[in-house]
Formats: structure tokens, sequence, C-alpha cells
């Protein structure tokens, strides 16, 4: 089917609404990526989800709802709070409160209203509330909560971009609303609220894990990643790759002793052009000494900075054109600090990475 980017004016979204109340999939801007939006309450549509991303049965999608609705009005309908206590009710209501519209998902006891594909046949749902103002016009237009997983195919880098949407899913949806850049880059922060009030973080993201303990006043448990059966989406070990190799080096290129970069030359040596995503400020010193190290390779720079906040923003951004340019191996160093928006974008890194062939290199 033709694929056509719209503006989102009010006809527009108006023709996309209507499509997604007729089983249709459209993709919609959100703060942290673009998302590929079905209706919620239509299996077919769900299912249209999983095939167009060629997405795996077992990985459970996020509901997104319209701003304003209150997740104690969706007890029994969306979500079954009827184990909670008082005090995680309360906390429950304090997350909500603080953090939605925004890139905060809660994974909560489901209620009987949401389908089991959408869940992956889990126990729980995942519930965001985006603050993109396109993606609440298009929920406010449609009045049911859409299915949104990341515009893109299967483990491949998560579009932050109408025309990075194209360019995985032309030919797939009819629709792409164009929001623009988005202003987070990372997908949302995922935390499961268990009916005793205990917080676990299933995935780092746009909301940083001191921000939510701070908050709360506790600190968060972490799950373990899984490859068979994740409770929430992005939690796979081997996730939001590029097509082409990632190697992630345990430290920053400046750190690297003379031995290791010449370790690092031979176990590249097949391959003539390298990416190389670098947190520099300074692209020119960083392009001079990779020349001093390893003159007459063919690079490619992107350098996100030191900025955590504008590093998340364009990060899949500047590995998707490392991706698309004439580069065969991509080399990326991890983010200065491993806390706030850092951590998340390590976790992005971690899992798009492969294996070293051998344990080439060790932190000083």
């Amino acid at each position: 089917m033709p694929t056509q980017i719209l503006p989102p004016t009010p006809e527009h979204l108006a023709l996309a609404a209507e499509a997604l109340r007729q089983g249709q999939l459209v993709a919609m801007p959100t703060e942290t990526v673009y998302g590929l939006a079905g209706h919620g309450f239509n299996e077919q549509a769900v299912a249209t989800i999983f095939a167009v991303k060629e997405r795996p049965r077992f990985d459970p999608l996020i509901l997104h709802l319209p701003a304003g609705v209150c997740l104690e009005a969706l007890d029994g309908e969306l979500v079954d709070l009827s184990a909670f206590t008082a005090a995680a009710r309360a906390r429950l209501g304090s997350l909500v409160d603080t953090f939605w519209p925004g890139p905060l998902t809660l994974v909560l006891p489901k209620g009987p209203r949401v389908l089991d594909l959408v869940t992956s046949g889990l126990p729980t749902v995942a519930l965001r509330m985006p603050a993109h103002p396109v993606a609440q016009a298009l929920l406010q237009a449609v009045q049911v909560p859409l299915a949104a997983p990341s515009a893109n195919r299967f483990g491949r880098l998560s579009p932050t971009s109408a025309q990075a949407v194209y360019a995985e899913l032309a030919g797939r949806i009819p629709y792409i609303l164009d929001g623009g850049e988005c202003s987070v880059g990372l997908e949302s922060t995922v935390l499961k609220l268990s009916p005793d009030g205990t917080p676990t973080l299933l995935r780092p993201g746009g909301i940083p894990r001191e921000v939510l303990e701070a908050h709360l006043g506790l600190p968060l448990q972490t799950a373990p990643d899984s490859n068979l059966r994740p409770e929430a989406p992005g939690g796979l070990s081997s996730h939001y790759a590029p097509t082409k190799p990632l190697w992630l080096l345990p430290v920053a290129f400046d750190q690297l002793r003379p031995e290791e970069w010449q370790r690092l030359r031979q176990e590249t040596a097949e391959h003539a052009h390298l990416g190389v995503l670098s947190f520099s400020a300074d692209a020119q010193a960083l392009a001079e000494s990779f020349a001093h190290h390893w003159p007459g390779v063919a690079l490619t720079f992107e350098c996100l900075g030191p900025d955590p906040t504008a590093a998340a923003r364009a990060l899949f951004a500047s590995l998707r054109r490392l991706d698309e340019g004439a580069a065969t191996l991509l080399l990326a160093e991890p983010p200065p600090v491993l806390t706030g928006l850092g951590y998340a974008i390590m976790d992005r890194l971690r899992r798009a990475s492969k294996p070293w062939k051998t344990p080439l290199l060790s932190p000083s």
C-alpha cells in the first residue's frame, strides 16, 4: 500500500482517527519515539501491529491513553487494583499525578477488557499517557486506548522522525503523522507496581531512575533481562539494533592505551570503513586521535556530545545515519556518566551491540 507522511492538520487527524477506528494502523509521534498505533480493543488491529513490525507475540505492547483519564476510573476495565493496598494506591496515584502525561509507562494488573494479545498473555498491562500534542490530539479524536510500540521493524533502531518511520515501514501502513523530531529520543521508562506497592524498573528510559527513586523515597527493584518472555517492551537482551554490527567499548576512546588501540586495529582489520559513535564535544580532536593511532582507515563520526539530554535525543538518529552510511562496522564508546539518562543510553547501546570476538579491552 502507498504510505503518506501527513502534517497533523485537523483534516489529517480526522483521517487518521477514522483509519484507526476501521482497524488500520497509523504511525504517530510521541515525545519518546514514534509509535505504530492501532485500536487497542480491536484484536485484528493488534495482530496487524505484530505482523507489520515482524514482532514475536511474546513481546507485550503498551496501551496509550488520552490525557485527563483517571486511572482509578479504569479500575475493573483496563486495570484490576482490587488487591492493591491503600499504600500502593497512594503510590500509584502519586506517580500518575506527577509523571503523566510523560515518558513513564506503568505496568499494573490487567483488567477484563484488555486483550490477551496486547499483554502477550501476561497478567499485567503496560499503560502510558504520552505528552506529545499530536499523539494526544489523535487519542482524543479516537477516544480509545491505542496499542503503540515503536514504529519500526522488530529489534531495529527506534524512529525519532517521520522520515525514519518511512524508511522502516513504507508500504506497510497508510499514514505517518509528522510531529517533527522527538524531544526525548529514548523510549519511556517502564515501571511495574505490585499490589503491595513495590516498584520494579523493567526498562530505563526518558525519566531517570534517580528521579523516580527520589519521588518515591525508596530504591527501585531491577528486573533481569530475558530472551524468553519479557514482562514489558524492551526487556530483551538484544534489541534497538542497527543492521550493521555495533561493538561497544568498555571505556571511552580517549582512555584507550596504545596497546589497546593496536588490538582494536587488529580485531577490525577486515573492515575498511568504520562508523564511530562518540560522546565527545570535540569532533576534530577525536578525528586527530584516530588518525594518529589508526592512519589510513576510512571513518564516519557521529558526536553526541557530553550532555545526556541532548545525547539521548540524538542517539537513535545518529546510529541510523551510521547504519545507512558506508561503514561496515560501528564502534561506540560508553556515555561519560552512567546515571540519569546516561544509564538509559548505556542500556540501549548494550542491547544494540554485538559481542567482541575476544575479550578485547579491559578498563584501566
